[in-house]
């Protein structure tokens, strides 16, 4: 079943914005501005741990924990993006909070357990020297760790658009890692960008831009949400 963030148009986006091009452009503005300040808000704020901590694998655990807010507060972000997408109007606010009501437990079911993983990974990058293993083992990390993020992408969008089991959100994560691959490159361009963008700038120019980001995420997994809506959802009745 699909929750209510892209379904039941409210009527023409012209209503509140209006037809003028100026108009849709102060709208595309506002909303960026809006998701993006109660993404930080939501989920951005306890990351000031992470820049107080030392990046040293001891401190794994603690970063991760730092990081337990993000998802919920991205998967709102989706959620009202898809709605903006659909049938454009100036409340961003409202179907963000909507959808962080919606979804953040869900999200978090899936998203604690793979901070866990990530944090093991972490930690084992950290200690490659002291455990004497050959340097190919970082590697291996290294792409263990850019296809948790990967799966934790599709998981993030498939649980802010539809309402699934955790199992059935795992699943069908990992499913449309292959089965769209298109929309897989586009998900670690995005990864990519964002591990760019910290080291060119900083890591809290990248937390202001999380909104901005959560579009770009929306876009790109858009042939992933049509395919598993029509697949493996029933249509409200």
């Amino acid at each position: 079943m699909t929750y209510g963030g892209v379904g039941g148009r409210r009527g023409a986006p012209d209503d509140e914005i209006g037809p003028g091009p100026l108009s849709r452009a102060a709208a595309v503005v506002w909303w960026v501005l809006a998701v993006s300040v109660l993404v930080v808000l939501t989920g951005g704020l306890p990351l000031v741990l992470v820049a107080l901590l030392a990046w040293d694998a001891s401190n794994a655990p603690l970063i991760a924990l730092a990081f337990v807010p993000l998802a919920p507060a991205l998967a709102a972000a989706v959620f009202a993006w898809r709605r903006f997408l659909a049938d454009r109007d100036l409340g961003p606010g409202r179907h963000f909070w909507r959808g962080y009501r919606l979804n953040a437990l869900d999200v978090l079911r899936w998203w604690v357990p793979t901070l866990a993983v990530l944090a093991v990974v972490g930690f084992s990058l950290g200690n490659l020297g002291a455990a004497g293993v050959p340097g190919g083992y970082g590697i291996v990390l290294l792409v263990v760790g850019a296809a948790v993020l990967l799966w934790a992408a599709n998981a993030l969008v498939l649980s802010a658009t539809l309402s699934l089991r955790t199992r059935d959100v795992a699943r069908l994560a990992s499913y449309y890692l292959a089965a769209r691959p298109l929309v897989t490159l586009g998900t670690l361009s995005l990864l990519v960008l964002s591990a760019g963008i910290v080291l060119l700038t900083s890591d809290w120019v990248l937390v202001a831009l999380l909104g901005l980001l959560a579009l770009l995420l929306t876009r790109n997994a858009d042939p992933v949400l049509r395919d598993a809506t029509a697949r493996f959802t029933r249509p409200e009745s």
